[in-house]
């Protein structure tokens, strides 16, 4: 499928007319009557105009297909509440039971087997390949059963800089989306081997070759609608496959979502949106940092209303903590049977580091300033400072100095204009 695609002016976003002329091409260019058709969606944790997306297409293949539901790509994160849900639709309770009440809205469940099928293997040569030669391990596909009931399955969501992947969106809303634990954690230890600055804001990194490769196993027609914002503006729409559309819309968003800075800093003041409701997404205004604090330097995750470690995987955060790469790997022995998703987000959150004769150095120091107590930081092994004594309007304007605020971290990327080797310069 040919992928259709509208683009705003620098510094504009894209207008009514726009949007309804790329969805109408969308819809003309593929027949969805009579068709089985999911929606698949993020959560909470992303910014996009899922709601504008969901009522435009919902306008008009709502009355011809056969079936059109949601299922929102959790991966791990956890479930939605109806408010949530209908926060993320943009519509209200009584749209949901009345104007939408066809629709039927699921939260994905990574952790219920039943739940769950095989579709299967990426073989251990094949990952040799992919990996560039770092695995060679078989790496089953599991998948929620549910896309068994649908024809045509269809990704509403944005792309941005990505940690894991190198940039988010189109299959990455299939695994970790809305698939098993197995494939969820092989890429994501893939991408923490090869480490977060090596991967981020890089289109063809193992993790999105193995990503492709897993969905190629899914047998339905799959689709994709792929939106890049900055802040409030809409700057771009993607639509055709999730290759095709991702392709598109990665490249602007490297174009848009990446900013250079000419030297590093000692003080990055790094403040957490609302969304972030738990260190295990607040993490985001680390990994899309990190590059651009000094050796030695200090990054802040300022978010007060933060309170949680994470909901479903804190007791093993609280077990193992947060360490750099070798921590692990050169105490494999120890850490080889915890889930290797939960290791490769621990050192995300951490950073670049060095693991020699059992001393633990990091390039720079995370400090929490959260709702999460002293203890808890002292014991997953990150930095505290208290939210109250953080005026973030005191880190305003002091570049020169060394000092950067970003008010709105997590899906910007700051990159050094002369990358150190570390960070995937030469």
């Amino acid at each position: 499928m040919k992928t259709l695609s509208q683009q705003a002016p620098d510094n504009a976003s894209l207008s009514e007319a726009q949007i309804d002329d790329l969805l109408d091409g969308f819809v003309r260019g593929y027949s969805f009557a009579g068709k089985r058709v999911l929606l698949i969606i993020p959560d909470g944790t992303r910014t996009a105009p899922i709601g504008r997306l969901f009522k435009g297409l919902h306008a008009r293949v709502a009355s011809d297909t056969a079936k059109l539901d949601i299922i929102i790509a959790l991966g791990t994160h956890p479930p939605m509440s109806d408010e949530a849900i209908n926060n993320r639709l943009e519509i209200t309770p009584e749209e949901r039971a009345g104007k939408y009440g066809r629709v039927t809205v699921y939260n994905h469940t990574w952790d219920q087997a039943e739940t769950l099928q095989d579709i299967g293997c990426i073989p251990a040569k094949k990952i040799h390949e992919l990996s560039d030669g770092l695995f060679s391990t078989d790496v089953p596909v599991h998948i929620n059963r549910i896309i068994n009931a649908y024809d045509t399955l269809l990704v509403i969501g944005p792309v941005f800089p990505h940690e894991v992947v190198g940039f988010s969106g189109g299959n990455k809303y299939f695994f970790p989306g809305i698939g098993g634990a197995e494939i969820l954690n092989f890429f994501h230890w893939l991408g923490a081997v090869v480490t977060n600055p090596m991967i981020i804001g890089n289109k063809w990194t193992p993790v999105r070759k193995v990503v492709d490769q897993a969905a190629s196993f899914i047998p339905q027609d799959k689709l994709c609608l792929a939106a890049v914002v900055d802040d409030k503006r809409f700057a771009g729409l993607f639509a055709g496959t999730p290759e095709g559309a991702w392709d598109e819309a990665s490249d602007l968003s490297s174009r848009i979502h990446i900013t250079y800075k000419e030297r590093p800093f000692q003080t990055v003041l790094s403040c957490a949106p609302l969304m972030y409701d738990e260190l295990w997404v607040a993490g985001k205004c680390m990994y899309k940092l990190e590059p651009v604090v000094a050796d030695g330097g200090e990054l802040i995750i300022y978010a007060p209303h933060l309170h949680e470690v994470s909901e479903v995987h804190g007791r093993l955060m609280r077990e193992i903590g947060y360490h750099c790469r070798d921590f692990f790997l050169k105490q494999w022995d120890k850490y080889q049977n915890y889930p290797t998703g939960v290791l490769a987000h621990s050192t995300h959150v951490h950073g670049i580091g060095t693991y020699e004769n059992g001393v633990e150095t990091p390039r720079v120091t995370v400090t929490l300033a959260t709702r999460i107590p002293e203890a808890v930081c002292r014991q997953i092994n990150l930095n505290y400072r208290n939210p109250d004594t953080i005026n973030p309007n005191d880190f305003a304007n002091r570049e020169e100095e060394g000092i950067l605020l970003v008010p709105k971290a997590g899906e910007r990327l700051f990159h050094l204009k002369n990358r150190p080797a570390w960070a995937g310069g030469q």
